[in-house]
């Protein structure tokens, strides 16, 4: 026969013995009661009946709701394992006759590994004829050592094995608190971010706003205006409504009774001085037109047959 040896509690029917102590869901203490009236207690709550103390005498049972329950466990677990980081260590190499501005950017390096929380283990490379004479690289890891003293401390002095000399450096803090110091830094970032992006929103909606208001004045403006112009155009164009209407209203005479026009003009009474004086002009006598001879027709020649 086997026997399986789980890690999750009983819960309702597994639940085999006769009596329990029985806690509520507000972690009250009910007492001593038998386990049927304990799950019919659970069934009316919608609640499950979970045994939490199996070992006592009796079982110590508790209604909770049982799925909410693994679920927050679930949470509790996650957050233990995200604060449990264990320190890295981090390596930087170093040549004894480094320049001092390579010297200053591996500096920082190291300051930076110090700060996430993390180990640093610096190695000096020795060639040729400077492994006969490490003391230069003992005094420039002592150097880099004293510079980066504010963010962590020698854990293991330089020593030298083969071709190179070591040294291990420990940060100040632990990851963990450098890590929450990290995680608060980018969650200030973020706010200060979303700020921005809410300022600039609101800056727009109030361009638009002052835009629509401009407009809605404007078109106001224009409304007042043509309310407020003269009426001279309207009367003008009434008056000449009027009249038109007046001349159509009034008939027009007829060919009949419009009076017959002579032939003749009517001679004015009192004649024009320039008449006058043509008429007193003598005319001269119009010349006789001589009349011109007309042209022989030339005969037309025939052809001769040969």
């Amino acid at each position: 026969m086997e026997f399986i040896i789980s890690a999750e509690p009983r819960i309702n029917d597994e639940i085999h013995v006769s009596k329990v102590r029985l806690i509520g869901p507000n972690s009250e203490q009910v007492g001593v009661i038998a386990t049927s009236v304990a799950l019919n207690l659970a069934k009316e709550a919608n609640l499950d009946l979970v045994e939490v103390a199996p070992n006592a005498d009796p079982p110590v049972a508790k209604l909770i709701d049982y799925g909410k329950y693994k679920y927050n466990e679930k949470i509790k677990q996650r957050e233990a394992r995200r604060n449990q980081s264990a320190a890295e260590i981090k390596e930087i190499r170093f040549r004894l006759k480094i320049d001092e501005h390579d010297f200053e950017v591996k500096k920082s390096h190291v300051i930076r590994f110090l700060q996430g929380g993390d180990k640093v283990k610096v190695t000096i490379m020795l060639r040729g004829r400077e492994q006969s004479r490490p003391i230069g690289g003992v005094e420039l890891l002592q150097r880099l050592a004293d510079e980066v003293s504010e963010y962590g401390t020698i854990e293991f002095y330089p020593k030298h094995e083969g071709r190179n000399i070591f040294m291990t450096l420990a940060p100040k803090g632990k990851k963990i608190h450098a890590k929450s110091e990290q995680r608060r830094r980018g969650a200030d970032t973020r706010a200060d971010r979303q700020a921005r992006q809410k300022a600039r929103l609101a800056a727009k909606e109030k361009e638009k706003a002052q835009e629509a208001g401009q407009a809605k004045a404007a078109v106001n403006e224009i409304k007042a205006a043509e309310s407020s112009a003269p009426a001279k155009p309207a009367k003008a164009a009434e008056s000449k409504a009027s009249a038109k209407s007046s001349a159509k209203a009034t008939p027009r005479a007829s060919k009949a009774e419009t009076p017959a026009k002579s032939d003749k003009p009517a001679k004015s009474a009192r004649p024009a001085a320039g008449a006058e004086k043509l008429a007193a002009k003598p005319k001269p006598a119009a010349a006789a037109k001589t009349a011109k001879p007309a042209k022989a027709a030339k005969p037309v020649p025939r052809a001769s047959k040969k």
